[in-house]
């Protein structure tokens, strides 16, 4: 069975492969550890409790990486309709951005119900993971005021930059299931 990079911390970084060193600047970053502490402080109150439909255990893993596929859909499809559906495609990308966002408050809860259990080098990425989808729903939602007062071309260039946005933060949160194992309820 071959090691993961990023458990093998004998391992020279200049070997690894570029998400791992990604990953591991993240984790060892004094930034991570300042943005842990900010955002444990600013969603302490909003953290869900232990019985909260959040925190299921019915899929045998946690409810987050399901509900990021929603988000994530739309805003991709929309940069796909942007780039090649047209000034016919416009509403319909606009109309995907905003379902989107709205799919994003539910998706980001879960993934705070599944961060706050979170501890050491994995709650710090997991806290970068999280600032870096803030980003990207902040740019979304300019995205989306862009298009609704006409200024398409914005709209299209901040989608971009959101779909840039949740491909790092993705890549985070992916590396914490599927690496580190933090999804699994079982």
């Amino acid at each position: 069975m071959t090691q993961n990079p990023t458990q093998n911390p004998t391992q020279n970084p200049s070997q690894s492969s570029l998400p791992s060193r990604f990953v591991s600047a993240v984790q060892d970053s004094p930034v991570s550890r300042v943005l842990d502490h900010v955002l444990t402080t600013v969603t302490a109150p909003f953290v869900p409790s232990d019985d909260n439909i959040a925190r299921s255990t019915v899929l045998g893993h946690s409810l987050h990486p399901v509900l990021t596929d929603l988000p994530l859909g739309c805003w991709t499809s929309a940069s796909i309709i942007d780039l090649v559906g047209g000034q016919s495609g416009r509403t319909a990308a606009t109309r995907l951005v905003g379902l989107g966002l709205l799919a994003a408050g539910p998706t980001a809860y879960a993934g705070l119900a599944s961060w706050s259990r979170l501890q050491g080098e994995d709650r710090r990425v997991g806290a970068v993971h999280a600032i870096g989808n803030d980003v990207a729903i902040v740019l979304f939602a300019g995205s989306f005021l862009a298009r609704a007062r006409g200024d398409h071309w914005l709209g299209v260039r901040l989608a971009l930059l959101g779909n840039l946005a949740t491909a790092a933060a993705g890549h985070l949160g992916g590396h914490l299931a599927l690496s580190k194992g933090t999804a699994d309820r079982s």
